[in-house]
């Protein structure tokens, strides 16, 4: 029996890094697994998580996630793990090229973008490429959005 994809995925959100999208430009995302412990799963199961100042490096041909938090596990006892450690992310080898290439370039970087469950219950990182904006870009995205804020307000009290 095939997949029904018009289904609407049960993804469940874990951690969101919702200042990405305002510091930085999105160019493109990708879709990576993580290589975690028991403990970590067992944390992100508890929805406790950061991302908000954490970044992607590519270390020696692999692609690490750096700096994200994971808090300990209280159940782990001596099996836990250490909040801050460096988690290699997993993807094929050409998504890797492709990463590494655009980050060569001036100005890409690798910001995680949301930390998810799938369908299949794996831990997954939403990764963007992305260029940093500077600070009058910033303003313009706020103007934009405060625009269309107004704007909508005006549309819903006209009807």
């Amino acid at each position: 029996m095939a997949k029904d994809k018009t289904k609407t995925s049960n993804n469940r959100t874990v951690a969101e890094n919702r200042k990405a999208r305002y510091s930085y430009e999105v160019l493109d995302t990708i879709e990576a697994g993580l290589v975690l412990t028991g403990t970590e799963v067992k944390a992100l199961r508890e929805g406790k998580a950061n991302i908000q100042e954490s970044y992607a490096s590519v270390e020696g041909g692999e692609i690490w996630l750096i700096n994200s938090y994971v808090p300990e596990y209280l159940q782990g006892n001596r099996f836990n793990h250490e909040p801050r450690r460096r988690r290699k992310l997993l993807l094929n080898k050409r998504e890797m090229a492709r990463l590494a290439q655009s980050v060569e370039r001036e100005g890409m970087t690798m910001v995680p973008l949301k930390l998810y469950f799938n369908d299949r219950g794996r831990a997954k990182l939403l990764l963007a490429i992305a260029r940093g904006k500077k600070l009058h870009d910033k303003r313009e995205t706020e103007r934009k959005r405060d625009w269309n804020r107004e704007k909508a307000r005006v549309l819903k009290q006209h009807g």
